[in-house]
């Protein structure tokens, strides 16, 4: 007998199919086929050890594998070093065709879409808790430990819980130099940072039909920030035009069902929404940046896997241009992939950021988790466009990281003091 198919979400949709199943039950635990498997410098290391522990000697798909040295690269002592050594002899054992290292790398969840190894309709794992970031290109992706990177690694399988959606519908007008991250960062002051634990988030709205996709990006990238196991938005012309300018082509797209079953959803009215920035210690301490005060800063960090890209370096430039950095501060730009990096250089954005007294950085991680370019004194305080600022993120636990996008950053490089572009730019 046939089984009827009910009406699904995207993320239903998506595990159903790489299940082999008509039909995904919220709550359910199905054992799926995965499109990708990804780690980094900091995670793969083990779960190549556990690789190896469960007895595997190939990977099941040499294509399907995706290792990025990103976190402390260029390696900043020896132990890192140690780290890139043993990914790369297991690249080259495994004849791993996704392998970036210097000079081909960049921090891996701008890396990857760059180069179309995501596509619509994916099911992506990462040992690294950032990959829902491609769900910005309508792709089921979702950061899990280092021991199911070695299982999916070994087996191109993995389990996974079905989850519930919450649908959020942005609506209204943004005002200049809001992007997604100060969506997300709206978002996620508003239901708090488990508001969505281990639920799939589905962006929706006019609002979200007008943004780019490097702010689609940024939001996606954070939807772990509420706890979210995915980060979903529809696959459109926008998203389409980006994959097939990769060359990608036979990806399918998946979309919620009218009648699908939401857990609950969201009206968000974004009509005179001020630029957001977190304050410490946690995402969801949001605020309007205007409202900031006298918050005297010592650094600015532009980039990461949040906002690293081209949108976000062409913001802080306009910005920054014609115009000095306070002496007091660091100020470090860090392009996210080398193909960013020079696009920025043929733009004439990194000569911007040069005269007006910034640092820029090949790309990487670095300062993000506290590894190195960027890392905080005890006391310091840093406007950074990363996606966390946890106690202790960047640095000594007793500094503060204040979560904002580009134009709150290079406004506040500027200034020294946590401010919007209306404080520098007439």
């Amino acid at each position: 007998m046939a089984v009827k198919k009910e009406p699904q979400t995207m993320a239903q949709k998506i595990l159903a199919a790489h299940s082999g199943r008509v039909n995904a039950v919220h709550g359910e635990i199905l054992n799926a086929s995965v499109d990708l498997v990804l780690g980094n410098d900091i995670t793969m290391p083990l779960a190549i050890e556990e690789f190896r522990k469960i007895g595997a000697e190939k990977v099941f798909d040499a294509k399907k594998v995706v290792m990025v040295p990103d976190h402390f690269t260029p390696n900043k002592d020896i132990r890192s070093a140690a780290q890139c050594k043993v990914m790369r002899e297991f690249a080259g054992q495994q004849e791993i065709e996704n392998y970036f290292e210097i000079g081909q790398m960049g921090i891996e969840h701008a890396l990857l879409p760059e180069k179309g190894l995501v596509l619509p309709g994916d099911l992506v794992v990462g040992a690294d808790s950032h990959t829902c970031t491609y769900g910005a290109l309508g792709a089921a992706a979702t950061g899990v430990g280092s021991t199911d990177v070695a299982v999916a690694m070994a087996t191109g399988k993995l389990w996974f819980m079905v989850p519930r959606t919450l649908k959020f519908i942005y609506k209204g007008k943004l005002d200049r130099w809001i992007t997604g991250k100060d969506l997300i960062l709206y978002t996620i002051g508003m239901i708090g940072v488990d508001g969505a634990r281990y639920k799939a988030m589905e962006f929706t709205g006019p609002v979200i039909d007008g943004l780019s996709m490097d702010s689609r990006f940024a939001m996606a990238n954070m939807a772990i920030e509420a706890g979210g196991k995915f980060g979903l938005f529809g696959v459109d012309d926008k998203t389409i035009d980006y994959v097939e300018s990769k060359g990608k082509t036979g990806y399918t797209v998946y979309e919620s069902d009218q009648d699908a079953s939401f857990e609950k959803v969201y009206e968000i009215d974004c009509s005179g929404m001020g630029l957001q920035v977190a304050y410490p210690h946690l995402p969801e301490n949001t605020r309007d940046a205007a409202d900031a005060g006298d918050v005297a800063i010592d650094q600015v960090v532009i980039g990461s896997c949040t906002n690293g890209r081209m949108e976000d370096l062409r913001m802080a430039a306009e910005i920054l241009k014609g115009r000095k950095t306070d002496r007091r501060i660091r100020t470090i730009v860090i392009p996210a992939t080398q193909k960013i990096y020079l696009d920025a250089l043929k733009e004439g954005l990194i000569e911007i950021f040069i005269e007006s007294g910034c640092v820029v950085s090949t790309p990487t991680c670095g300062p993000c988790l506290g590894g190195h370019m960027g890392i905080l004194a005890e006391g310091e305080r840093a406007v950074a466009t990363t996606n966390r600022n946890f106690v202790g993120r960047m640095g000594h636990p007793k500094s503060e990281v204040y979560l904002a996008g580009p134009a709150v950053a290079a406004a506040s490089a500027v200034t020294g003091k946590i401010s919007v572009p209306g404080e520098v730019i007439s």
